[in-house]
């Protein structure tokens, strides 16, 4: 029997439906961005020492996003899986991504943990720290590496709630964690004077209880696909199935880390206000392309379901809508982030040469992600449509294929300005390429679904 909810997502008008199913994953992905804001914020404004603790807090963010961009192969690989195998009334299969999802976030959370902690100095040297960011970094990494566990739940399951057509619950929590740290973080930061550290504490409790809202309702009855022990059992073509799927998200965000460890390197040899600017400009990116993240959640599972069963004409009207609404509200971010660089640089820092370092480093930062919308919506929907070879190069053309490349070779001929231009260029590239590359295969996918 189809649960009310996984029905609407074949049956309801797809403009609401989108939006409906969209606006709470964005919602929550706009104050989950807003927490690991603050949390940068209060580091920045830290007497004495905030400028060096933004730089090596900065510094692990590349290593946090490697850490959590595992929780992709299960989140973005598995989660549209689940909602194809619903779509085709396949509930058994659907069960066993689940399961054996949970499984698999548990067996990465060891492994990188334990890795990052047994040589997280040379790493964090590797990754741009310098001697005098690299004990705000160690004393920021050491306390968060407590709680990967909480993050990998709560980022690899929360898709698969969405995938149940219940993006209010999912979006709860998300908010939870991030009102929770808010309030957290300057208890800690300043009230308890525990600095660096204060702001990773705040960061694992508020994680924790996230992970533990999205396990409860997995676990309880209000699920229509719970989370169950008979299916925790790992399959080898369910887990190999989400491999190749989630590879397209996973190297989407590990390459965010990759690329970090690439640019903070570079910067770092040119001074750590530019390491300090760079944590700035990635915030900002990460301002307009968090909630992206958070509209494809709500679309993916629509477009997934959809396919599963087989109907071409609502998949083709929700990518009308998602590349309309995702092109539009991202160009108008990236223009207004452009244009006012001094404003969104003073939320983060009074330093005066870091605000200077930030204004003339914006727009050539930013520069390429005024189209990214593109690449963001097609993209994804090469994931809901299952399309894993498609959505790995695409996933490797911006950041291994373009950017690292880019990030060596400008700077012998621009200086530090090479560093940040590498950015903009690779993710005005990638967002063509992936454009034309969608228009050319999309209509052979809906040819092969109607076929089948």
């Amino acid at each position: 029997m189809v649960n009310k909810y996984e029905a609407r997502l074949s049956t309801e008008r797809m403009l609401p439906l989108v939006f409906k199913m969209a606006l709470p994953a964005v919602a929550a992905q706009f104050v989950n961005l807003l927490y690991n804001m603050v949390d940068r914020i209060y580091i920045g404004h830290i007497p004495g020492i905030g400028t060096e603790a933004l730089a090596g807090v900065g510094v692990t963010t590349s290593i946090i996003i490697l850490i959590s961009s595992f929780s992709a192969i299960v989140g973005g690989g598995g989660a549209p899986l689940a909602a194809i195998a619903l779509g085709q009334g396949d509930r058994v299969r659907a069960g066993k991504i689940l399961g054996n999802g949970f499984i698999l976030l548990i067996l990465f959370t060891i492994f990188t943990s334990l890795t990052v902690y047994l040589f997280m100095e040379p790493i964090l040297i590797f990754t741009g720290a310098s001697e005098r960011t690299l004990i705000y970094a160690v004393d920021y990494l050491s306390i968060y590496l407590i709680g990967t566990i909480f993050v990998e739940i709560t980022t690899g399951l929360n898709t698969f709630i969405n995938s149940q057509g219940r993006p209010a619950i999912a979006m709860c929590s998300v908010l939870i964690g991030a009102v929770l740290n808010i309030a957290l973080d300057p208890i800690f930061i300043f009230g308890l004077n525990m600095g660096v550290k204060g702001a990773a504490l705040a960061t694992i409790l508020s994680q924790a209880c996230s992970a533990l809202w999205v396990l409860a309702f997995l676990f309880s009855r209000r699920a229509s696909l719970p989370l169950e022990r008979k299916y925790m059992k790992l399959d080898r073509r369910v887990v190999i199935s989400m491999f190749a799927l989630g590879a397209s998200p996973f190297i989407m965000s590990s390459t965010e880390s990759l690329v970090g460890f690439v640019l903070n390197g570079n910067l770092k040899m040119f001074g750590d206000i530019y390491v300090s600017a760079l944590t700035i400009l990635q915030s900002a990116m990460q301002f307009g392309s968090v909630p992206l993240v958070g509209f494809a959640q709500g679309f993916v599972p629509i477009v997934s379901y959809n396919y599963g069963q087989g109907d071409k004409q609502r998949v083709k009207d929700c990518f009308r809508i998602v590349v309309t609404v995702m092109f539009s509200f991202n160009l108008l971010l990236m223009l207004f982030m452009i244009l006012f660089p001094s404003t969104v640089a003073s939320a983060f820092t009074s330093d005066t040469q870091l605000i200077d370092t930030v204004r003339w480093a914006m727009p050539v930062f930013l520069g390429g992600m005024t189209i990214f919308g593109l690449q963001r919506a097609c993209q994804n929907m090469f994931v809901a449509l299952g399309q894993a070879k498609i959505s790995i190069f695409i996933a490797l053309l911006r950041k291994v294929i373009l950017l690292i490349p880019l990030a060596f070779i400008l700077p012998y001929f621009m200086g530090v300005a090479g560093v940040y231009a590498a950015e903009a260029i690779s993710d005005a590239a990638a967002a063509i390429c992936c454009t034309l590359l969608f228009l050319w295969q999309f209509p052979k996918i809906l040819r092969r679904m109607q076929r089948s």
